[in-house]
């Protein structure tokens, strides 16, 4: 089975590094809570001493995972195995304290918890499997002609309803948590109007590809894009023509890039395009390509057809630049010098 068909694939890795911090602290409550247990209720020295070891081995497990950089990179499979070493754990415990009765028995709920909300619904019907394994073999472990009886059906049911219970209920609030941080995120990192990225996102991007670019000693480009016609549009048809004006720029930019290509809203009329793995010859061809679409795209307001251009500069590092900054910066000059040579064109940034 692949993995992203047991583990939830909703959940980023930067996500999973987010409930890091939850994860630990539930894993310390657990051992807070079997600490208290042989402090005030073991019967004996016997029992003493087998939660004493069976802390003593969590706890170093817990600081290894979290505080020693044991495991660096946070995957589905650490948090999975969290849970294992978690459950073997308290079905020691629990083998220590009165089995399947023992007063301790709802730590499983715990586990339940830290999958529902990391790992997905699979993998938290899993791990209830592996829960009720445990329960059969804390609860009956000379009773084996009984296993497939209706009281211990009844009576299995009983002790893990609750933890079918909480896990339903987590994973449905997790689900609900992660649409609504999804939903968030969106809205943060793109323009209303158009759906494009904004200039924070982009900014994030943006970094990160200059970064491959300066290391891998890789060329890009930058291209800044500038309607001609909105201020037009605006004054004799409307601002809703306008936007519709951004709208129809934004489709004619898109349909000439690759999917590696970032586009963002630089401000106003005006859009910023990057284009990785990109010199300066093929980046000036995506312009004009960009160009003639803008030209050849109808815009029609109450039975019209409103003609459109765009002004388009070139940037490329590292002819044109070391860093980003003056990337965009060139780019953007040669876009006002689109402008002032009679708009419609596109021109390369030359000094």
């Amino acid at each position: 089975m692949q993995p992203h068909l047991i583990f939830d694939p909703a959940l980023s890795s930067e996500e999973l590094r987010g409930f890091t911090r939850t994860v630990a602290e539930i894993e310390w409550l657990l051992l807070i809570l079997v600490m208290l247990y042989q402090v005030v209720l073991a019967p004996d020295d016997e029992v003493t001493a087998a939660l004493s070891m069976a802390l003593l081995f969590f706890a170093a497990f817990v600081l290894s995972f979290h505080y020693a950089n044991f495991y660096r990179q946070e995957t589905h499979w650490k948090i999975a195995l969290e849970t294992w070493v978690m459950i073997a754990f308290i079905t020691w415990v629990l083998a220590y304290t009165g089995g399947a009765d023992s007063p301790l028995s709802d730590l499983y709920i715990l586990v339940i918890i830290v999958s529902a909300l990391t790992l997905g619904k699979i993998a938290t019907l899993l791990e209830m499997g592996l829960i009720a394994v445990c329960y059969i073999w804390l609860g009956y472990p000379q009773k084996h002609e009984d296993v497939l009886s209706l009281p211990f059906g009844a009576r299995l049911l009983a002790q893990i309803s609750p933890m079918l219970l909480v896990a339903y209920i987590t994973t449905m609030l997790s689900a609900d948590i992660r649409r609504a941080y999804g939903h968030m995120k969106v809205l943060s990192e793109t323009d209303e109007l158009t759906g494009v990225l904004n200039m924070r996102a982009f900014a994030a991007v943006a970094e990160r590809v200059f970064f491959q670019a300066e290391r891998y000693a890789r060329p890009f480009s930058v291209l800044m894009v500038d309607s001609d016609s909105l201020k037009t549009v605006n004054d004799n048809h409307g601002h809703e023509t306008g936007n519709r004006l951004l709208k129809l720029t934004v489709e004619c930019i898109r349909g000439q890039l690759r999917q590696t290509d970032l586009i963002a809203r630089y401000g106003g009329d005006e859009f910023v395009v990057l284009l990785p793995e990109t010199p300066c010859s093929g980046a000036v061809g995506v312009a004009d390509r960009i160009r003639k679409s803008m030209e050849s795209a109808p815009l029609s307001t109450r039975g019209k057809t409103v003609e459109a251009t765009l002004s388009i500069g070139v940037a490329c590092y590292p002819t044109h630049g070391a860093d980003l900054e003056a990337i965009l910066d060139k780019a953007d000059q040669a876009m006002y010098a689109s402008k002032a040579g009679g708009k419609n064109r596109t021109t390369m940034f030359s000094a």
